[in-house]
């Protein structure tokens, strides 16, 4: 593939559509904590960035490999999203229940979470392998660059409308966000299945 207009327009549509659970799940963290610090809202969109570049390289290193398990295993995508965003939301869900009047702290984003988050938001990009599978080694790499560029932009803006509503929501805030996961999850599933 030439790394032409088409090339660069083709990798950046890819990023905005691979970019959008992404990008609420943000919203649903920067709910959950309204007073986020700058450094941790460009690592929590970094850390995205990188799962949504790293699963389409690895979509297109099955394909050029061992394309007949990638297949078998792309039935389970769905599941696997569904099951880990359910699984998260549910938590924050529980959570926000548990606190009915106002929490002292709204229950900050850890570490596991983010990763499971990262997972969870990504895993359908390595279906994306297939479509990039005639490009060579040099513009997969480039495309997977314009996608994490792309999906960190989205998602550093989708943290600041989180964090600008998780202030007017107070308490109200983990239980949206919760329900997001859980609906992003369901919505995964149902697409995926389909």
């Amino acid at each position: 593939m030439e790394l032409g207009i088409i090339f660069f327009t083709n990798s950046i549509l890819l990023g905005i559509g691979l970019a959008m659970d992404a990008f609420s799940v943000s919203m649903a963290n920067g709910l959950n904590e309204p007073n986020m610090k700058t450094e941790k809202l460009l690592s929590i969109a970094g850390v995205f960035a990188v799962f949504q570049a790293v699963m389409p390289l690895l979509g297109w290193l099955c394909i050029h490999t061992v394309v007949e398990h990638f297949k078998a295993f792309e039935n389970f995508i769905p599941w696997i999203a569904l099951i880990l965003l359910c699984y998260i939301g549910g938590k924050m869900l529980a959570d926000g229940i548990k606190c009915k009047n106002e929490c002292p702290e709204p229950i900050k984003l850890g570490i596991v979470s983010l990763i499971v988050q990262g997972i969870a938001t990504s895993i359908d990009a390595l279906s994306v392998g297939f479509t990039i599978a005639d490009y060579n080694f040099t513009s997969a790499i480039i495309c997977a660059l314009i996608i994490a560029a792309v999906t960190f932009a989205i998602c550093i803006g989708g943290l600041i409308i989180g964090k600008k509503f998780g202030t007017l929501l107070s308490n109200k805030a983990q239980l949206l966000g919760g329900l997001i996961l859980i609906g992003i999850g369901i919505e995964i599933f149902v697409t995926g299945i389909i």
